[in-house]
């Protein structure tokens, strides 16, 4: 392998010490900074994610709670619940841990999180700052993803970025936030003609796409640096990336693995957003 590996678990423990004075210089004036997750339904997947939010936050010293409701919970009562929340004072950050059950509108509830408490940085006012180039709060993996990098030393300006995946949370965000740094991007999807004719263009490559290793070693520029955002069971239950780890790090000069890459980073980010959200609430200073 020639490829060295962008260790997500490392760099998030060292993130977390770096916030350690910060949460005791807040804590010191009476203030707990604290997350809630809404989770509806029984999805395993996403029992097991909240639960590693929920314990990654405990163990920061910070307050967690998860609010678990019933699958077939009505729409009406959802928004009830996310009022309830809003107005808590208590409640700095509110999370509603995706995807939601067919029946309910996660664009909908999502725009009823009041911007300031939206740590996932979905709501379109927090979109909109970061469209604008004054972001706000930032989507947790898109802001991960770019601590990695800069954690590297990738330099940006005047890069070739390309996307694969364009979604709302990964897509969208990381390609503003990659233009904002000086890079040039394309964002590619499932309709690209001659996908790799994009993709051996990269100097860094970004795919979430949540199909199983579909990046092969072929398909990437040699010496880029690949994050790979994917994160899928096989039948054999092995867990793997949208790209074949072993033929692209004969290829690639870095990337991040599956597990233990972007994902620790994407809950770190989340205590990070948190943290700013309650500085911001409270009228302290920014994180830097």
């Amino acid at each position: 392998m020639n490829a060295s590996i962008i260790d997500g678990k490392a760099l998030s423990e060292k993130i977390k010490q770096g916030l350690a004075p910060t949460i005791e210089a807040i804590k010191a004036k009476g203030i707990t900074p604290s997350l809630t997750v809404v989770l509806v339904g029984e999805d395993p997947a996403s029992q097991v994610y909240v639960r590693n939010k929920h314990n990654t936050f405990i163990k920061m010293g910070l307050d967690s709670e998860v609010v678990s409701l019933p699958s077939d919970i009505s729409q009406a009562e959802l928004l009830a619940k996310i009022h309830q929340l809003n107005e808590d004072p208590k409640v700095n950050g509110i999370l509603v841990q995706l995807p939601l059950p067919d029946h309910l509108d996660s664009q909908l509830i999502i725009q009823h999180i009041k911007a300031e408490k939206d740590v996932d940085g979905f709501h379109r006012l927090n979109a909109g700052a970061l469209m604008t180039g004054e972001p706000q709060l930032i989507p947790c993996t898109p802001y991960g993803i770019m601590k990695m990098l800069e954690d590297q030393g990738v330099t940006l300006r005047g890069a070739e970025a390309v996307i694969v995946g364009a979604s709302n949370i990964v897509g969208k965000p990381i390609a503003l936030l990659l233009q904002k740094a000086g890079a040039t991007v394309t964002i590619c999807n499932s309709k690209t003609k001659d996908l790799a004719a994009h993709t051996k263009r990269a100097d860094v490559l970004v795919v979430a796409t949540g199909r199983p290793m579909m990046i092969s070693g072929d398909m990437i520029k040699p010496g880029a640096v690949v994050i790979d955002v994917g994160i899928n069971r096989l039948d054999n239950g092995k867990l793997v990336g949208d790209v074949n780890f072993d033929e692209a790090s004969q290829v690639a000069a870095a990337i991040t693995p599956v597990p233990g890459g972007v994902g620790p980073m994407t809950i770190t980010m989340l205590l990070v957003n948190t943290i700013q959200a309650t500085m911001q609430q409270h009228g302290l200073e920014e994180l830097s």
